[in-house]
């Protein structure tokens, strides 16, 4: 049996989010290089490539503070609908904002300033995405049917990563590469509008779930849902360490494989555009791949061990035989990379929201997948402000094994809730 045409709007409502967030997120790293030489002062030189990359770990930051301010003020008290109804706006409108940066012979130390004003106050609302989008579809889905819906609501991160490969592919050929260089980016940077108004839209139509209204109707709405959430230390402990772990590997492949493609490193030229759509083509694959084959597990943390443990051994091999300028293996090693991790996405937004109450469901999953990404944030730093000193692959390797022993160390200590029931009902 498929979704019911309730389900479809309300998985689509979430799915909407991660789309943005992909293309958002991914755009940013498309046009870094391109920023730095305007943002900031030329005298900088390689500084200038670091100070544009930081604000990813800054924004991660300001995603933690939004999702914990905004889930707990909206999403636990006001409804799912309304924190994203309200997320969506601020998130859309304020990554477009970028593209109309004022550079650093326009206004001086203000463009810098500027930059990351706007990267923090995008990252507040942006915060407020993950944990909401995950309350509303979970929540609004049968049981059985969770697995395959958390991985295609995941998946619309992947899907906004293609997207914005795409469009600017179609830019670079329309303008030139000297145009994009000049202004195409802030063209690329003001799409982003588009999927945020198109999932405003959905958002308006869809439905509040049935379990924050029966919630709200027996006046049940936790006063402080986020004081409610630190009663159990242990759990958000050993979940932030899952998505620590997790988002540091993601980071460190998807988010850093136009980095690593870019003039700075590889110097793949156009043809890194074509390889990261083969890539992101792949990991959509294993996302929805992995939905279906979690359904074959009794309980959801079995299947994150193992598709962790698939990902993680086999980490030094990807990264010596991927870090080439032959584009033919560069792609197909990290398309098999980006397969196996998105098997890990898939099963996360429900084991996330079986993992917490839903007096403070949108709160602490918004906290702990964005306070995961903090720690995300820093891969790109970590692994470029280092990189003239030290090997950039050993320093790969390591700080990805690292991060992998961490994910599957949170996952072998996490200790399951307790329901007797349905743990979403709870």
């Amino acid at each position: 049996m498929g979704f019911t045409s309730n389900e479809l709007l309300q998985i689509s409502a979430a799915w909407g989010g991660w789309i943005l967030d992909g293309y958002t997120s991914i755009a940013y790293l498309l046009v870094f290089s391109y920023m730095s030489v305007l943002i900031f002062p030329k005298y900088l030189g390689y500084l200038a490539i670091v100070l544009t990359l930081l604000p990813v770990t800054f924004g991660a930051a300001a995603r933690s503070l939004g999702s914990v301010v905004l889930g707990n003020f909206i999403g636990d008290k006001k409804g799912r609908k309304n924190l994203l109804s309200i997320s969506i706006v601020g998130f859309s409108v304020l990554s477009a904002a970028i593209g109309l940066l004022p550079t650093y012979s326009q206004a001086g130390i203000a463009s810098p300033i500027l930059l990351y004003a706007l990267l923090f106050l995008d990252g507040i609302f942006a915060g407020a995405e993950y944990g909401g989008g995950t309350a509303l579809s979970m929540e609004s889905v049968r049981p059985e049917k969770r697995e395959q819906a958390g991985a295609f609501v995941q998946s619309g991160f992947g899907t906004g990563y293609f997207l914005i490969v795409f469009v600017e592919i179609l830019l670079l050929q329309f303008m030139g590469t000297s145009a994009f260089a000049s202004y195409g980016w802030r063209i690329l940077m003001l799409t982003a509008i588009i999927p945020g108004m198109i999932t405003l839209v959905i958002r308006r139509l869809s439905h509040e779930t049935k379990i924050f209204d029966e919630m709200k109707n027996s006046k049940e709405i936790a006063k402080s849902p986020a004081k409610q959430m630190f009663k159990n230390r242990r759990n958000i402990v050993f979940a932030l360490m899952i998505t620590s772990g997790l988002l540091f590997m993601n980071t460190a492949t998807g988010s850093f494989y136009p980095v690593i493609g870019s003039a700075d490193f590889l110097n793949l030229g156009s043809g890194l555009l074509y390889a990261l759509l083969a890539i992101n083509f792949f990991s959509l694959l294993g996302v929805w791949t992995g939905g279906i084959l979690a359904k074959n597990f009794k309980d959801r943390r079995s299947p994150m061990i193992i598709f962790s443990l698939m990902f993680t051994i086999p980490t030094a091999i990807f990264v010596l035989f991927g870090y080439t300028t032959n584009i033919m293996a560069f792609t197909i090693v990290f398309s098999i990379q980006l397969f196996l991790e998105a098997l890990i996405f898939s099963a996360l937004p429900v084991f996330l929201a079986e993992a917490f109450s839903k007096k403070f469901r949108a709160t602490a999953i918004g906290l702990i997948y964005n306070g995961g990404a903090i720690a995300g944030g820093t891969a790109i730093i970590l692994l470029t402000a280092p990189a003239h000193i030290i090997n950039i692959k050993t320093l790969w390797i390591v700080e990805m094994y690292i991060a992998g022993i961490i994910l599957i160390l949170g996952l072998v200590f996490y200790k399951k809730q307790e329901n007797s029931g349905d743990p979403i009902e709870n």
